[in-house]
């Protein structure tokens, strides 16, 4: 196909930068998914309340992901261009700014932890569960924002196998600790959901510790200096922010409106929480790939534009459209298929089950859009410095369409669970339409100053 790139280094570089992403971002999401599925066989309250807990999580998650995005964008470029100071002023900022946003939600969700879960659930036993969850889990928010701050960096530089390693260490750490606290053995107490947090907490100071050996002690790239976090560039910030700002409102809107997604299950039934918490679970794991085919591009887009390569650009987004595409088909195929041997893993209710199984039929077909548009988005057009133009459609269509239809198919037409769901999720489909546009017929390439 003469639209498509024919060097093979592309392709290389490609797959290996995705799939390292990749396995280092299920890591970390199959940190909080053994919680998920380990008290899942403890209690259906325990794994409600530890669902609710984990929206919190998705969104500092976002919040964290925005800002180091953010950064991202400016750290592909001074590689590409061979400017490491670049690299290590960037990284100064992002990681401030991202544990200043953590400590944020840690002192709110300290200070009134049940104000918090009451907004995503009004089932009493499960915010109990999930308040001796989150009274623990807050104390990884700085952790977790840090951590992610300097693998972004490294990400920049195509350093990234060291994410997968630190992410697997303190996997295994919280499997064999969750094992121990969550079910009581080897003379420890139970400790139920208070086990699972405890467990989770080791896990990602250890993780952030080997990260630092890694940073400030291993890495011949960069060689960042712990004293280099310290200085505060305000003319660099100023740049940053106005670059910057609409990836992180766009990380923080979306992760407020999946926790306001969360609400709208959370207030018709324990067992629609429950499945909710299955499927998004799976969702998360499943979907690594098609992130990190967008984190992947997003480096390679700002690198080839850092090495002034512009010309490269359009075939590279075609290509890139197409990788996509076939990513979301495998996703597809992979939620579809595996979705009752996962439901089995659960000791949840038959009603839980059935809706599950309803739930990821439903997103084996979104699936698809998401892989496309959001790699589109946030892969090609924000890195491309076009980041204002992400953050509106996001805005728009979660504020105008998403949230408004499932609020009146829930509450004021009553309509059943699984339609409910359905306005939840049709976005990602309609949003592949305003990509396609944009990528292929629109502006999307911007100059910034760094």
């Amino acid at each position: 196909m003469s639209f498509l790139v024919k060097k093979k280094k592309f392709y290389i570089t490609f797959i290996s930068l995705t799939l390292a992403i990749a396995l280092q971002n299920v890591i970390v999401y199959l940190v909080n998914i053994t919680d998920s599925v380990m008290v899942g066989r403890y209690s259906e309250d325990a794994l409600s309340g530890v669902a609710l807990v984990n929206q919190i999580q998705y969104l500092l998650q976002m919040s964290v992901t925005g800002i180091v995005e953010g950064s991202l964008i400016f750290c592909s470029r001074a590689w590409g261009e061979g400017r490491i100071d670049g690299v290590k002023n960037m990284v100064a900022i992002s990681s401030k700014v991202a544990i200043a946003v953590s400590m944020v939600l840690f002192t709110i969700c300290f200070t009134m932890p049940h104000g918090v879960l009451s907004v995503l659930s009004n089932n009493e036993d499960i915010i109990t569960q999930g308040m001796m969850y989150l009274r623990i889990m807050v104390f990884t928010y700085p952790i977790f924002a840090f951590t992610q701050a300097m693998l972004s960096m490294l990400r920049s530089v195509e350093t990234v196998l060291i994410g997968f390693a630190s992410s697997t260490f303190a996997l295994i750490t919280n499997l064999a600790l969750n094992y121990v606290m969550i079910y009581g053995k080897f003379g420890c107490p139970a400790m139920g959901v208070k086990g699972a947090a405890y467990a989770t907490l080791i896990a990602r100071v250890l993780e952030l510790t080997v990260v630092c050996v890694y940073v400030f002690g291993i890495d011949k790239k960069i060689k960042l200096k712990v004293k280099e976090l310290i200085p505060f560039d305000k003319v660099l910030f100023k740049t940053y922010f106005k670059t910057g700002a609409p990836v992180f409102f766009s990380g923080v809107l979306w992760g407020f409106a999946q926790m306001l997604q969360t609400a709208i299950l959370g207030h018709t039934t324990k067992e629609a929480i429950a499945a909710n918490s299955i499927a998004s679970t799976v969702f998360s794991v499943i979907t690594v790939v098609s992130y990190a085919s967008a984190t992947a591009t997003a480096v390679m887009i700002g690198k080839t534009i850092g090495e002034r390569k512009i010309s490269r650009l359009p075939l590279y987004s075609k290509t890139f459209q197409v990788l996509f595409i076939g990513i979301g088909i495998v996703t597809s195929a992979l939620i579809f298929f595996l979705r009752g041997p996962i439901n089995s893993m659960y000791n949840v209710s038959p009603e839980a089950t059935k809706l599950s199984n309803q739930f990821m039929l439903v997103l084996s077909i979104t699936v698809i859009g998401t892989a496309y548009q959001n790699a589109v988005h946030t892969g090609i057009v924000r890195s491309g410095g076009d980041t204002a133009f992400v953050f509106k459609v996001d805005t728009i269509f979660m504020w105008c369409l998403v949230l408004p239809f499932s609020f009146l198919s829930a509450f004021v037409f009553k309509w059943p669970i699984l339609v409910t769901f359905i306005f939840l999720k049709h976005d990602q489909i309609l949003k592949c339409f305003i990509a396609f546009w944009k990528v292929n017929f629109g502006k999307w390439m911007k100059k910034i100053d760094n």
